[in-house]
């Protein structure tokens, strides 16, 4: 952990929804004239599209699956020296992973390869880190602030299905298969990191999704609420009561937990997270 250079860090699986998490935050950043090191964890995968393609087949012909969310497929330890580095300098090391033709176009490197390693965060305010693995154990001492995104499991696939049929052109079945393929891995190196985040913002639906294999559409925010659980509401100043109030059929549902309809997710991130932030980087500049 540092004072001066504070590390923040949102993980959630595939499919979670860590991109609303992403939004608020730099709306946070955009409104406190914070500039941040943005870092995506997927640059810390260990092999590149078509190395895992083979990697992959050499695991299957040992009997064993390769996944994206496994230790044997990723650089914990890079994530960690980054969090490290930049907290303890400001600069740290990271590299790009390119998705598609266009960011190929930006980077000057074929789509699914990585670019060279190179230091971040020079003349940044914070580091902001987004990914898989940004609550693993190897990083947790070097984080600030750690916040996972996290649906019920039902709900996460569901997001999953949709998202890989309808974005990313695969078939039903072939999203099932990788879903199943992981899970293994899910339950040993995703599930565990819930525990040890500081804040964790869960949406669980109200809606029948028992059967996610099947289910025709996504639920909407309304037949959702998000579960907000804060691990050390003293240590962050978390006012309960004020947030209830602006937070219109939210409710408690434990000392250190409550409900907010889903619709108001959003909202709720900026209204937790914005006084954190600010804390953070007025005691940075002190």
């Amino acid at each position: 952990m540092s004072i001066k250079h504070p590390v923040i860090s949102v993980t959630g699986s595939s499919g979670a929804g860590t991109s609303t998490a992403k939004v608020a935050l730099e709306h946070i950043f955009r409104r406190e004239k914070i500039t941040p090191a943005v870092v995506e964890g997927d640059c810390f995968h260990k092999f590149d599209r078509n190395e895992f393609k083979v990697k992959s087949k050499e695991f299957e012909a040992a009997g064993k699956r390769l996944s994206h969310f496994s230790d044997e497929a990723n650089l914990f330890d890079k994530i960690a020296d980054l969090f490290k580095d930049y907290g303890d300098k400001g600069v740290g090391k990271a590299r790009t992973y390119v998705h598609d033709k266009k960011e190929a176009e930006l980077y000057g490197v074929e789509a699914g390869k990585f670019t060279d390693w190179r230091d971040v965060g020079e003349g940044s305010d914070l580091l902001f880190y987004e990914g898989l693995h940004g609550g693993v154990k190897e990083v947790v001492p070097f984080a600030d602030l750690i916040v996972g995104i996290v649906p019920v499991v039902n709900l996460e696939w569901i997001q999953k299905i949709h998202r890989d049929t309808a974005m990313r052109g695969y078939s039903s079945e072939a999203v099932v298969e990788n879903i199943l393929s992981r899970m293994h891995d899910y339950v040993h190196f995703i599930t565990p990191q819930f525990a040890l985040t500081d804040i964790n913002f869960q949406r669980v639906p109200l809606v029948d999704t028992s059967n996610p294999f099947i289910a025709r559409d996504v639920p909407t925010p309304d037949e959702s609420v998000v579960v907000i659980r804060v691990k050390n509401p003293e240590k962050w100043g978390i006012d309960f009561l004020w947030l209830n109030a602006m937070l219109k059929d939210s409710f408690m549902s434990r000392r250190n937990t409550m409900v907010v309809p889903a619709g108001k997710m959003m909202l709720a991130m900026e209204l937790i997270l914005t006084p954190i932030v600010h804390n953070m980087m007025d005691k940075a500049k002190k």
